[in-house]
């Protein structure tokens, strides 16, 4: 897959995945709701499975946090499970979405990179043992 197979806003590098089960959730708000996270940059795809109770969240942790999401879901009457597994993943996914950011703004380097005066040092003993 490639960042144009996703919406404007999202990168695949960047994509995460993730289900939580919600509470107080009615088919009245789950429309709206479902509707509303969907309308946000940086949503790559958004269900809800009513039967189960849990929604499902593609999106790139660079542009959005589940935070936001969660203050959208608390906004139309519903929240996150209060159980101990979803409260367990809900930590464990910011813990990565975090990490997801920082490894964005992240500059690679390398210290095995040889120091600009040893290449001319090697030129020099490459030249020394061809005249020998």
């Amino acid at each position: 897959m490639s960042d144009l197979d996703h919406r404007v806003g999202v990168r695949e590098q960047n994509l995460v995945v993730r289900n939580l089960r919600l509470s107080n959730v009615t088919q009245i708000n789950c429309d709206a709701l479902i509707e509303e996270i969907d309308r946000v940059f940086g949503i790559d795809e958004v269900s809800y499975n009513i039967k189960d109770g849990e929604i499902h969240l593609a999106y790139d942790a660079v542009n959005i946090n589940l935070d936001g999401i969660e203050e959208l879901i608390k906004k139309h009457g519903a929240d996150v499970h209060d159980d101990w597994w979803t409260k367990t993943k809900d930590s464990y996914y910011k813990f990565v979405d975090q990490n997801v950011r920082d490894n964005a703004k992240h500059e690679p380097w390398s210290c095995h990179s040889i120091p600009p005066k040893t290449h001319k040092k090697n030129k020099d003993s490459t030249q020394e043992a061809n005249t020998a």
